[in-house]
């Protein structure tokens, strides 16, 4: 693999590390490969990319770049828009690299495999905190989350965000389409904020967080994605998104692992290896929004805006500036 311009340095030097450049970014894919493949592999993947690192211009190629090799595969994929386009796979270290010379700093895998890229396999649960709460109020929530995956009868998984936050994850069976996830997602968002009320929120509006952990339950949509684990973030000082085992998770530092650092951990064992074979119903979880609807009157919450308006979804305003005799009882503005 030809890579041009390997010293261009895509994250510049901090007080915590040197520059990474375009050459060490394709050293570290080679030194973290398995972990990298396992995570995004057979799965359609979006690249988040910087031609001139990242304090130049962002992008994200949802399409294949121009240029793939022959060897790369693609997987067709539907968008909430209805329309279709071929997305890319990575099934090999090679084709990584090909992205990395391709200017990719971060992968976000779809929670679906290529096979059926209509049914996630994967249950994602991004816990976001809010100004006024550090991480060890993440990891009490993060813990919180892993009481109520458990009881309906999954087996959570858990990594830094690469940022201030945490990832939890679990495999489903890949029975329910996108709304079907979302919805058990939301249950269980619900769950942990009757639990931890002020700790963590759902609301999507800001203005309505306070100082809670959002239970992000947007990541669930179709084309909507979590950057991968062992994957890099286009952040400061180059940090990872890094697979933990729960026991970790005090004293952990958010940023703990970079490009420079996460090597060195790839050649332990990985907490990730047996999620494959843990593989839980989502039914459960979609039973909890069942109750939530049926028995509290709680329905749909706020779909992100590029999504199509949404049955049930509530106004697309914040509530700061909604006036009421402006929307009907289906959350449709009503014009004067």
């Amino acid at each position: 693999m030809r890579l041009s311009s390997p010293d261009r340095v895509m994250w510049p030097a901090t007080d915590a590390g040197p520059a990474v450049t375009k050459r060490d970014l394709a050293d570290y894919v080679l030194a973290i490969g398995g972990q990298l493949l396992a995570a995004v592999g057979d799965r359609p993947v979006t690249l988040q990319r910087f031609r001139e690192g990242i304090t130049g211009e962002e992008f994200y190629s949802k399409n294949p770049p121009k240029g793939a090799p022959e060897w790369a595969r693609t997987t067709m994929c539907t968008y909430p828009s209805g329309r279709r386009h071929p997305q890319l796979v990575i099934d090999e270290i090679a084709t990584a690299v090909w992205c990395v010379q391709m200017s990719t700093t971060t992968w976000h895998p779809w929670p679906v495999r290529s096979g059926d890229n209509d049914h996630p396999d994967e249950l994602r649960i991004d816990l976001d905190p809010q100004p006024g709460r550090d991480f060890a109020d993440v990891v009490e929530a993060a813990r919180g989350l892993k009481e109520v995956m458990e009881g309906i009868g999954l087996t959570p998984f858990v990594k830094t965000s690469g940022s201030r936050g945490l990832h939890v994850y679990s495999r489903i069976a890949p029975t329910r389409e996108f709304l079907d996830v979302r919805h058990g997602v939301i249950g269980i968002a619900r769950e942990l904020e009757r639990r931890l009320p002020d700790l963590v929120t759902t609301a999507w509006w800001k203005e309505e967080r306070g100082r809670r952990i959002f239970v992000d339950f947007n990541q669930a949509n179709r084309d909507r994605t979590i950057a991968s684990a062992w994957s890099p973030r286009a952040l400061p000082g180059a940090p990872v998104s890094m697979p933990v085992a729960w026991s970790e998770l005090d004293g952990l530092a958010p940023g703990e692992w970079t490009v420079h650092s996460a090597p060195e951990r790839a050649k332990g064992a990985n907490p990730w290896a047996d999620m494959d074979a843990t593989a839980g119903d989502v039914d459960a979880a979609i039973a909890l929004w069942d109750t939530d609807v049926r028995e509290r009157g709680l329905g749909e919450l706020n779909f992100p805006p590029d999504h199509p308006k949404m049955p049930g979804e509530p106004p697309r305003v914040q509530p700061s500036k909604k006036v009421a005799g402006n929307w009907d009882a289906d959350g449709n503005r009503v014009e004067p």
